[in-house]
Parts: C-alpha cells; structure tokens; sequence
C-alpha cells in the first residue's frame, strides 16, 4: 500500500490552498487530497459570500487578509489567471460610538500606508439614499436600530469568483502532481502505536501513538502527516481521538432580492464610490446586516450573521429561512434602504461558518503527527493563501511561513498552545 508524505481532508478553498503551498515548498512530496463531493468546495466555500476585505481590529488578522487579497491581485495581474476581482470596496456603516472605537485602529492602519476615505450622514443619504437618523421612527427605536454617523469605505476590498479560485489552486496543485480524490468520504482517523506489538486492542495509553492515515469509503489511506482541512465538519473527526479544535458551526444565510426598480438600479450600479460600477459591499450599523452587490445577475444579497441564540449545529445541506428574511432581515435593512421597500428573494442559499469561539481567528495547529488547519469564522476565503502557507511551514517544521509580499509570520502564532493574537471584533 501507497504511504503519502501529506493527506489533507477536505478540498474546501483552505484545504486546496494547503496541498497546493504544501507541494510548493517540498515538490517531491507525495500529497493527497480528498473530499467527499465531487468537486472542489462545494461544502462551504460555495456558500460564501465571495467577497474579501482587509479591514480587521486584529493585526494578525489583517495580515492574513492583506496578504492573500495581494496575492489574488497577483494571479489576475501576474499570471493572468482570470479570478474576477472587482475593486468594488466595503462600505462600513458606524453609529458614533462604534466608529470612535474603529477611529484609533483606522488611523494605526493609515500609519502603514492602509487607505480609507470618510464619509458623513449628508453625503451618505445623497450618494446612496440610506437613512441615517431613527429618531422620528418608533419601530426603528424599538428595534434598537443604530443611526448611522459615518461610513468607511475600504477601497481595498471587493468581489472575487470562487470557482476561479477554487480552480487556480486546483489547477496549479496538480501541475506540480499533487493528486486529487473526490467522492472519497473520511469515515474515521487511524490511530496506530508507532511501534505495534500485535496485541488486541492497541494502541494502549502507554505505547507512543501517532496519527497513521485515516479510513474512507474508498479504503484505508496510509500518511506520514495527516492534515484536516474539513472546515465545519472538522470535529467530527476530531473529537472521536480526543482532540479539540475549539471550531463549531453556524448557519449563514443569503438572500437575493432582483434590483428591478429604478431605485434599486441606482443603488446597485452607483458609480459613487469605486469605479468598479456596483454599490461597495455594505455594513449597517447594529446589528450588523449586510447588502452585497451581485451586479452579473442584477441583483442584491442581503444577509446577517446572527449570534445568540443561533444554535452551534453541523448540518449536510443547511436551507435558508424564510422567516429569518421576512422578520428579521428585510425588517431591519428596509429601515436603512427604503429603496427595498416590498421586496422579495428570488433566490437564497444557505451554508456554514466554521466558527473560532476562542477568539474568531484562524487555528493551525499540529498533535501526534496530526494537523487542523481552519477556523477562519467566515473568512476562510480572503485569509486562504496565508492560512495555506502557514500550514505548509508548520508541515515542514518551520518556525515562519513566508506569506505572499515577503511577510515572515511566526507559525505558533495560530497554534493552540503559544497562541498569540488579539480577539476579532469585525466578524460578519
């Protein structure tokens, strides 16, 4: 039987860019990648919203970010594999107190050359049409809706085509001969003693254990190294071996309303603020709902990333709520939009979020010949070319990764045990 130098469960975007940054620094490995669909990311990465941004409270989450978003700028310029970046940028809606929270890390990122530009309540309701001031509206006030003071907009940031991305990692990981399996489900992660003396039930808690490979339904794949890359679904694997990997999963959910009025037409294709010729990808304030513009199919995605007491819960095939749309998150955007007045979805989807509940950042780690590499709270695209690296450098025992731009990264870092970054506060 065949033993791979590298099996990485999971050919999601962050176990796709991890076989492939694995086979670029140590060509002559002989790396695996399975996945139990059968194509790269159709789990959770095909539910992404597809949009990437390099604003973050977190230092090391912005490293992550920048670093990747250059790197995909890189692709499309460089080596003009088409990803179908659109600068559309973010639009960052604050009430006042939440923007005099922002205001210090804004003006620490300006320092290092970050841009940004303001924008007041005025020119907001005249670029755009939001409503920025609730106080003559009841509802709104009990709603706990915030005003909007200011908004950020992040030029930075914008859309990106997840199956071109999904297919430049794919692509470029088997030119190097790297080998793909779909259809290939992971059942089980072989636990064997490193020195098996043939008796039943081993291993015992007294002989050296170590990961072997793990059982499919395909059958058994022997690996050197073992890397789960599972997103949602990691625990699944790990916690049948007593690992934690403190990621759990949430429903996210996205609705598409048709921008068929005039309206919306001007909302959707506002030239106000890029010249990407689509609104920015838009935050209102508290809570935190979202409009994304889809402008190839004339349309707006609306979503929220609901907290408590939206349940931790893993599930194959999650489905949109239409209740969540009809009396959550249509109720609180139309207060800020009025152009969204009556409208509905023509179409929704829904996937998961492979939360980080320690503190909403990325977790690389590696134990008993086992690596997990995920986490990234529902930005596993923009951070998946250095979550990429830093697995690989943490596979080949490296105490940096070398991120895109030439950015040394201390590899524990993200680990478990020496972890040191700061709590995210901007997740959506």
């Amino acid at each position: 039987m065949v033993e791979y130098d590298a099996l990485v469960i999971g050919a999601g975007i962050v176990g796709l860019a991890t076989a492939y940054h694995i086979k670029s620094i140590d060509p002559n490995a002989n790396v695996l990648l399975v996945d139990k669909l059968a194509a790269a990311g159709q789990g959770s990465t095909a539910k992404s919203a597809a949009a990437f941004r390099c604003l973050f409270y977190s230092r090391t989450n912005f490293a992550l970010a920048d670093s990747s978003v250059e790197f995909y700028r890189h692709v499309q310029d460089d080596l003009k594999f088409d990803l179908k970046l659109r600068w559309a940028g973010y639009l960052w809606l604050f009430d006042e107190n939440e923007y005099h929270k922002m205001l210090p890390v804004l003006k620490d990122l300006a320092s290092k050359g970050f841009q940004y530009r303001e924008y007041d309540e005025g020119e907001l309701t005249k670029k755009i049409g939001v409503k920025t001031n609730f106080a003559d509206d009841e509802e709104a006030c009990l709603m706990g809706l915030g005003n909007v003071h200011k908004g950020i907009l992040i030029p930075k940031a914008g859309l990106i085509d997840v199956d071109s991305l999904l297919k430049f990692y794919e692509s470029e990981f088997l030119k190097l001969g790297g080998k793909v399996q779909y259809n290939t489900e992971v059942t089980e992660v072989v636990v064997e003693p490193r020195q098996p003396l043939g008796m039943p039930g081993e291993p015992y808690f007294w002989q050296d254990i170590a990961i072997a490979g793990a059982k499919t339904t395909k059958g058994l794949v022997r690996a050197k190294k073992t890397i789960i890359a599972a997103g949602a679904w990691s625990s699944q694997l790990l916690d049948p071996i007593g690992v934690e990997c403190f990621i759990k999963a949430r429903k996210r959910q996205v609705f598409s309303v048709k921008a068929e009025t005039e309206a919306l037409k001007r909302l959707l294709f506002t030239r106000e603020f890029t010249n990407a010729g689509c609104l920015p990808f838009t935050i209102v304030p508290k809570p935190s709902a979202y409009i994304r513009p889809a402008p190839e199919e004339d349309a707006l995605w609306l979503a929220y990333a609901d907290e408590f007491p939206r349940a931790y819960k893993i599930e194959d095939n999650p489905e949109p709520e239409e209740n969540f749309y009809r009396y959550g998150l249509y109720q609180v955007l139309v207060k800020y939009f009025p152009q969204l007045m009556d409208c509905q979805p023509f179409s929704a989807f829904a996937g998961l979020y492979e939360i980080n509940t320690v503190d909403g950042q990325p977790v690389i780690f590696e134990e008993n010949g086992l690596m997990v590499a995920g986490g990234a709270s529902g930005s596993g695209i923009m951070k998946a070319d250095a979550i990429g690296r830093i697995a690989a450098a943490l596979y080949k025992g490296e105490e940096h990764a070398l991120l895109f731009g030439d950015r040394k990264f201390k590899v524990s870092d993200l680990g478990l045990k020496n972890r040191n970054v700061e709590p995210e506060k901007l997740v959506i």
